[in-house]
């Protein structure tokens, strides 16, 4: 995978969405994220699917619809504040 992209599962991860890599792994493979790149939706089915600066992703966990913008693929599992800075929420519409 390229410098500019980052596997689908360690990036929900490190942006704090999910406590472990396998979790979020599980809800890839489950259908569960959609990601808009370059006005193409899609429906992410394969954990190590990449995911890069600008993709938009939408899904629910905890009953709770999230819809963010990736601004950066962080470089570790750091504190919330550092996994804040890897995405920007959207308006659901």
């Amino acid at each position: 995978m390229s410098e500019d992209a980052i596997r689908a599962d360690v990036w929900l991860w490190r942006a704090r969405f999910f406590k472990t890599r396998s979790l979020a792994a599980r809800f890839v493979e489950e259908g569960r994220v959609r990601v808009t790149r370059a006005g193409q939706e899609t429906r992410l089915d394969k954990p190590a699917r990449p995911v890069r600066v600008g993709d938009e992703l939408v899904f629910a966990v905890g009953g709770r619809l999230s819809a963010v913008r990736v601004e950066a693929l962080g470089e570790r599992r750091g504190p919330p504040a550092e996994a804040r800075a890897l995405y920007s929420p959207l308006q659901i519409s």
